[in-house]
């Protein structure tokens, strides 16, 4: 073995032994759906005796999301209930009565000038608060609130014996205050009371500080941040960070009710899903070591240490698992296939188009010629997760890590553990020699039917994009004639708890409320064994229908609350999903057209957009609920579709680099036909898992297999059928030169001419 293998085969151990051990020690972070969690019921208020009304109620509900997301608590879920109430449903919640407290406070942060005795009395403005020693501390107004915090963070000050203490950034304008608050206070002699500055969370001075002797009067501190210091221990400082972080709630809110809720999904359901998973991901090793032979039976070795690692990843992190969570991670392990299947594809180029080339150097050439495509589109995957994680929040925030976990373990998994396992067994005589067994040297059938017939798929631009975009009027005619099906998440409902003379499990509640013609009900037990059920529009009439399905299963059945729920995806959270999601496009093709060209990327982005109309169309033609589930599966096919173009145009950059003097139109063709394989390849891994998780995984993830399944053969067609016929066209109009070409590898001593029967027709 060369040095750069063995270092590879010890990377590869060294992290895959970990993950193991990760694996086995530390126990993942379950949602809702799979584990149940708290549920907290909240009234908002707008003094002692009214209660708050709608908008600030929905205003409440916005700032407590983002001071959950800052506990760590992910993929929770709060709706407005009526006018002024919220309820908050926490997964995996270690101690619910800490995030009791952290959640209902009001967190008021306000800055005061202190002043002398009786000074605030005379002038009718300010108040008095006891300090941090009890002592009386006289305060003017409030000369600067929480609202101009940029960034709060908490940190541990050995050096000066500080503690632990929380730093706070000011925005530009609150900076100013800042300078001005204690340039006023600079000018009162030392030790006097009013060189001190109050800082005040919820009517209580948590640290006044004296302004430093160096401050000179007017001056003032310039920097625009401070640090609050009060003895605080670490939890007390990192929680303090928090609530400022994630701003003061509009209005003070109370908890009038918490109590454990069980798990929205059965155990049969996430049974039949683990069941149909694992066949899936049975089916995609299957296929390709029949593909690639031994190589391929390497590469499911290297895609199952794929699994082990980027789900030791996920638990390390804390990350919560859901059930669309989990589906997504076992299609990732399917779509994890694509960067083997370049390799390999490019590999069997090189050993069919070079004669006397040697397994060895076939593969090397393999990995070398599939890096640039390989890197390309998992950068740009990269750049929506990270996107998606800094600018999203809740489900989308959770999407953007999983995600990236995801494409850094493919990644790793394909270029440190497949190389390695496939260069040891390439040093083999055996595996060398015989043809049949390495799965490099032989073929395939479809490069062997590509060779024969040499079609011309992209001969025709227009009359495919006529056809693209004749498909995208049918979805978008679904979306107009059918409208669009929106779940309970974007649109809100009802939410109705039963208890029952006798026990009923969730299982038989829901098989009862599904006959009854309420398949999409969310039911879970609350409390002692009630029975809540979470729909969207509900009437009387219905209502005493639902009722009726479950007193056929648990006897007298009596309703303890009944209330109409906002959405769960209210609109800033949408608003901030569909802002990161437009940045995050914009941001691959700014990234796109440095790596190929304008033309490339305008072309990549547009069968993006082509691909989640026609899937939104599609679930409209077919009455399909677009939910929470919907928003993860498409989510995944904007990574698919970018990543099958990328794939695609990186053949075209590298053949038209080497053939200026030929016609575009000729070069996208080869560049089509040298890929298919690999498209094929891939969407056949993926499509595996998908089949299974639609037939075998239950209504659960019926919906979410069925978009995946429509989005990834949308996703194959348009990255060939429409970003290439689109860039073809764009530059005609364009009128952009050429790439520069590219020097030609020095062929090794020995390498003979290419194949009498190879018409460049390589995948």
């Amino acid at each position: 073995m060369t040095r750069a293998t063995t270092v590879r085969a010890v990377l590869a151990a060294a992290v895959l032994l970990v993950s193991v051990l990760i694996t086995l020690t530390m126990s993942p972070r379950l949602g809702l759906d799979l584990q149940g969690g708290t549920r907290m019921v909240l009234q908002a208020k707008d003094s002692d005796t009214a209660t708050a009304d709608r908008e600030s109620t929905d205003r409440t509900l916005e700032v407590l999301r983002r001071r959950i997301d800052s506990l760590g608590v992910t993929e929770p879920t709060l709706t407005r209930s009526g006018e002024d109430r919220i309820i908050v449903e926490l997964p995996d919640v270690q101690d619910p009565r800490e995030a009791a407290d952290v959640i209902g406070r009001t967190a008021q942060l306000t800055f005061h000038a202190v002043q002398g005795p009786g000074e605030s009395a005379e002038s009718g403005k300010g108040t008095t608060l006891p300090d941090e020693q009890g002592r009386p501390l006289a305060l003017g107004p409030a000369a600067l609130s929480g609202a101009g915090v940029k960034e709060a963070s908490a940190s541990f000050d050995a050096q000066q014996g500080a503690g632990w203490t929380v730093s706070l950034d000011f925005h530009q304008d609150a900076g100013r205050d800042w300078t001005r608050l204690t340039g006023e206070a600079a000018c009162h002699p030392v030790q006097d009371e009013r060189r001190r500055v109050a800082i005040v969370l919820d009517k209580r001075v948590i640290s006044s500080p004296q302004v430093s002797p160096t401050v000179s009067c007017g001056s003032g501190l310039p920097s625009g941040s401070t640090r609050i210091t009060g003895s605080f221990s670490a939890d007390e400082a990192r929680e303090l960070a928090l609530l400022i972080e994630g701003g003061a709630l509009p209005v003070p809110v109370e908890i009038v009710e918490q109590r454990t809720v069980g798990p929205t999904l059965g155990a049969a359901a996430i049974e039949a899903s683990a069941r149909a998973a694992l066949i899936g991901a049975t089916a995609t090793a299957l296929f390709i070591i029949v593909i690639y032979r031994l190589f391929g039976a390497l590469a499911a070795v290297a895609l199952a240490a794929y699994g082990v690692i980027s789900y030791a990843a996920l638990v390390a992190l804390g990350v919560t698992l859901t059930l669309p969570g989990l589906a997504g991670f076992v299609l990732a392990i399917g779509m994890a296939v694509d960067a083997n299947v370049l390799v390999f594809e490019r590999a069997r180029e090189e050993y069919a188009g070079r004669a006397g080339k040697s397994l060895r150097a076939s593969l090397a050439a393999g990995f070398k010629g599939a890096w640039t495509a390989v890197a390309d589109s998992n950068v740009t995957t990269l750049i929506a997760a990270g996107l998606l994680f800094l600018l999203g929040s809740g489900p989308v925030k959770g999407f953007g890590v999983t995600l990236a976990i995801g494409v850094l373990a493919s990644m790793f998994s394909a270029l440190v553990i497949a190389r390695a396992l496939t260069e040891i067994a390439a040093h083999s005589r055996f595996v060398a020699d015989y043809r049949g067994v390495n799965g490099i040297a032989i073929p395939g059938r479809v490069r062997t039917w590509l060779t024969r017939r040499d079609p011309q798929p992209v001969r025709f631009p227009r009359r495919w994009l006529t056809v693209s975009a004749a498909l995208v009027a049918v979805a978008v005619a679904g979306m107009v004639v059918r409208g669009v099906n929106l779940g309970v998440e974007f649109t809100g409902g009802r939410l109705v708890e039963y208890s029952t003379s006798r026990p009923v499990d969730v299982e038989t509640a829901r098989t009862a409320l599904a006959g009854a013609g309420f398949g999409d009900a969310e039911v879970t037990t609350a409390g002692a064994g009630d029975i809540s059920v979470r729909t969207g529009d509900l009437d009387n009439d219905g209502e005493h229908t639902l009722r009726a399905a479950l007193a056929a299963e648990g006897g007298e059945t009596t309703k303890v609350r009944d209330e109409l729920i906002g959405p769960s995806l209210g609109d800033e959270l949408r608003r901030n999903a569909l802002i990161a999601l437009a940045i995050a496009v914009l941001v691959q093709l700014a990234y796109l057209a440095v790596r190929f060209r304008w033309t490339f990327a305008v072309a990549a982005v547009g069968a993006l957009v082509h691909d989640v109309i026609i899937l939104t169309g599609a679930f409209a033609w077919l009455g399909r609920t677009v939910d929470g589930i919907f928003l993860a599966a498409l989510l995944t096919v904007i990574g698919y579709s970018v990543n099958d173009s990328v794939v695609v145009f990186d053949r075209v950059r590298e053949l038209w680099a080497k053939s200026r003097g030929k016609p575009l139109a000729d070069v996208a063709n080869r560049a089509v036909l040298q890929t298919v394989s690999r498209t094929v390849n891939t969407g056949m891994g993926a499509l595996f898992i998908l089949t299974a998780l639609a037939v075998l995984g239950g209504d659960s993830l019926e919906d979410f297999a069925l978009a995946l399944l429509i989005g990834i053969v949308v996703g194959t067609y348009s990255s060939v059928m429409t970003a290439v016929p689109a860039a073809l066209l764009l530059e005609r109009t364009g009128k952009v030169p050429p790439p520069a070409r590219t020097r030609a590898p020095r062929a090794r001593q020995g390498a003979g001419r290419r194949a009498p029967h190879d018409n460049g027709a390589r995948v």
